[in-house]
């Protein structure tokens, strides 16, 4: 068996120099590949090495980014286009501000990816789920209220509301407040 592991980013820890794991009655010794000392070069002449190109050693990201890009738009295989696309600016998003990677990648490719459609979903479903909470919460609000004017309504004490409401008893006099303007 084969192993590598491949660091991303540049690190002060030690084990980014160390090739062996070892514990009792076990050890692993695997290759490590430092992106950020391998030439560009080789990686931008590997379309599946492409996302990682940024990563290397590079003296200007977004030069070496643009040259991603254009290598990107002449691939003739749309899907291949939207895969690297996107995996290439998650992995710039590394060393890269999204402003920098969102001029330079077109992300009408990247939506295409089957990857950022999962991602883009995922953050519909969340969306939906904070938007019904919310949803709940106003309406339970909105219920609350209702009730307390209706008591206020009907002349109750509003120590007693504050009390049976659970609201404090400064909300029930704004309510009144409220109240009493509408008439």
């Amino acid at each position: 068996m084969y192993q590598v592991v491949i660091y991303l980013k540049p690190s002060n820890s030690e084990l980014v120099n160390q090739n062996t794991f070892e514990l009792t009655n076990l050890r692993h010794q695997f290759n490590v590949i430092r992106l950020w000392e391998q030439t560009t070069d080789s990686f931008l002449n590997n379309s599946g090495l492409l996302p990682f190109a940024v990563l290397t050693r590079t003296d200007n990201p977004r030069e070496t980014l643009t040259q991603i890009a254009a290598i990107i738009d002449s691939m003739p295989n749309k899907q291949q286009q939207s895969d690297i696309s996107a995996s290439t600016a998650i992995l710039s998003g590394l060393k890269l501000d999204q402003d920098s990677i969102k001029r330079i990648l077109r992300s009408d490719i990247m939506k295409e990816s089957v990857m950022y459609q999962e991602i883009f979903h995922e953050g519909e479903i969340q969306g939906e789920k904070r938007g019904e909470q919310r949803g709940e919460i106003k309406g339970k609000q909105e219920a609350t209220r209702n009730i307390a004017l209706n008591m206020l309504r009907n002349n109750m004490n509003m120590e007693e509301i504050a009390k049976l409401i659970g609201l404090s008893l400064q909300e029930i006099e704004q309510l009144n407040s409220s109240l009493n303007t509408e008439e």
